[in-house]
C-alpha cells in the first residue's frame, strides 16, 4: 500500500519527467501580409506534425503566382535537407527561416520592392516512414502580399503613443508638485523646531545682560 508521502513523491516524479521530456507546441499562425519598400519581410508557412517522433521526408516549394494566379513561378525550394534559391527576380534576396523540426517552413524576402506585391504559395509535401507503409500528406498556404512605399500609420498605435506621452507629462508634473509640497512642509517643520530652541538658548544671555537685583531683608 502506498502511503500519502509516497504518492506525492510519485506524482512529483511524473511531473518532472513530463517537463523534462516535453516539447514545444506547434501553432499554425497566419503570415504578415503588408511590407514596406527596402525592408525585410517574413512569409510565414507553418505545417504542424501530430507526431513529431515519426520520421518523415519533407519537401517544400515556394511559388509566386502571376496572370490572375494561374501561372506558378518557383522562387524557393527545400530538398534533401537543403534550402535552395531558384533563378529569377528574387535570387539572392530570399533567406530560409525554417525550424530544425521542419514545422516552420518560412522564408524572408530581403530588400522588398514594389514589384514583390502579389500572391505567394507555400506547398509542403511530407512522406512518413513507418515499418510497413509510407503515407504522405500535402499542405498548401497562400499569402497575399501588399508592398507600400512607406510604412502605414496605424491610428490605434498613434493614439496609444500620444496617450503615453500625455501620461508621461502628467506624471512628471505631478511628481514636481509633490516634491515642492514636501519641501515646503519640511521647511515649515524645521522652522517650528528651531524657534523654541532659539528662545531657550537666548534666555541665559538676557539674564546676563539684565541681572536681577538682589533681594534684601528690610526690617523696620
Amino acid at each position: 500500500m502506498i502511503g500519502p508521502l509516497s504518492g506525492r513523491l510519485h506524482t512529483l516524479l511524473l511531473l518532472m519527467c513530463a517537463v523534462r521530456f516535453g516539447h514545444a507546441v506547434c501553432v499554425d499562425i497566419p503570415s504578415e501580409t503588408e511590407a514596406v519598400v527596402g525592408r525585410a519581410m517574413k512569409l510565414t508557412c507553418i505545417a504542424c506534425m501530430t507526431r513529431e517522433e515519426v520520421k518523415s521526408l519533407t519537401r517544400v516549394d515556394w511559388f509566386y503566382l502571376t496572370n490572375n494566379d494561374t501561372l506558378l513561378i518557383p522562387i524557393f525550394q527545400y530538398r534533401n535537407g537543403r534550402p535552395k534559391e531558384v533563378e529569377g527576380p528574387w535570387e539572392k534576396r530570399l533567406l530560409w527561416n525554417g525550424s530544425v523540426d521542419l514545422q516552420d517552413l518560412s522564408i524572408w524576402i530581403l530588400n522588398v520592392s514594389l514589384n514583390d506585391s502579389g500572391t505567394y504559395r507555400c506547398d509542403v509535401f511530407r512522406q512518413f516512414k513507418f515499418d510497413y507503409f509510407t503515407p504522405s500528406v500535402n499542405k498548401t498556404k497562400v499569402i497575399q502580399l501588399k508592398v507600400y512605399p512607406t510604412a502605414k500609420v496605424n491610428p490605434a498605435s498613434l493614439y496609444s503613443e500620444v496617450m503615453m506621452y500625455v501620461l508621461l507629462v502628467f506624471l512628471t508634473l505631478w511628481l514636481l508638485v509633490e516634491m515642492v509640497y514636501c519641501y515646503r512642509k519640511i521647511s515649515r517643520a524645521d522652522d517650528h523646531t528651531q524657534d523654541p530652541a532659539t528662545n531657550y538658548l537666548a534666555i541665559p544671555s538676557e539674564q546676563k545682560d539684565n541681572p536681577a537685583e538682589p533681594v534684601t531683608d528690610v526690617t523696620e
